[in-house]
């Protein structure tokens, strides 16, 4: 059994790791080391120590997998639910499952993301999603518009249409926010756009201006609710 991670500060978001690869669990851990604003508390290697460790420590995000071994995911968020409403679950797995990603999405999840994530787009995500955001990986999202077809539009809007919406963001803009969509960096949006990272921090930060959002993920979160990307 992992024993329990004890650097938590008040001011940061409080996460617990599910999954049962130790590899895995410590990249993700890694990451969130040098994060200001993520505290990973615990980590669990299988769905019942993940389940003991988040009723005994209240964490505000679970980051967990769907096979752990034990039980799958939403097992362990079935039963911890009637418990520990408050806490906020985020899928991070490489399985797209059509009848797991419906399952899912009715239990509430606030996350359905894939492994091949950026790892800085990660850290984001995670402090957005313990706001009360959502964050659904864009491949999901089409998924979800097949099987919902009268929820999630099944076609994108027009730009045009998007921009008497949006107060008109640039046509360099526009190649920003898919590319913030991607995970992608400021350094790798520069590189991709040859432009430097400077000019690609003020592009970024007049889109969340633009589309009234406190920060980057909850920008791409909005562009794919409205049909841009």
């Amino acid at each position: 059994m992992e024993n329990t991670i004890s650097n938590k500060t008040n001011d940061k978001v409080r996460l617990i790791l599910v999954d049962d690869h130790k590899l895995f669990r410590c990249g993700i851990k890694s990451l969130f080391e040098t994060s200001n604003g993520v505290c990973v508390i615990a980590e669990a290697s299988n769905g019942k120590e993940g389940i003991s460790k988040i009723i005994a420590q209240n964490p505000d995000v679970v980051l967990l997998d769907l096979e752990l071994g034990d039980i799958n995911g939403l097992d362990l968020i079935d039963k911890v639910h009637s418990q520990k409403p408050n806490v906020k679950f985020v899928i991070l797995t490489s399985h797209v499952n059509e009848h797991v990603i419906n399952k899912a999405m009715k239990m509430g999840i606030y996350g359905y993301i894939l492994k091949d994530i950026n790892a800085e787009f990660l850290d984001m995500i995670v402090k957005s999603v313990s706001t009360g955001a959502m964050w659904i990986d864009k491949k999901v999202v089409q998924i979800l518009r097949e099987l919902n077809p009268n929820v999630v539009p099944a076609t994108q809007i027009s730009r045009s249409s998007f921009k008497s919406t949006h107060a008109n963001l640039t046509a360099r803009e526009y190649e920003v926010l898919k590319l913030v969509v991607d995970g992608k960096s400021n350094q790798q949006i520069a590189a991709a756009l040859n432009i430097s990272e400077h000019t690609s921090k003020a592009h970024v930060c007049n889109i969340i201006q633009k589309l009234v959002v406190d920060d980057r993920t909850q920008a791409a979160v909005k562009a794919i609710r409205e049909g841009i990307v």
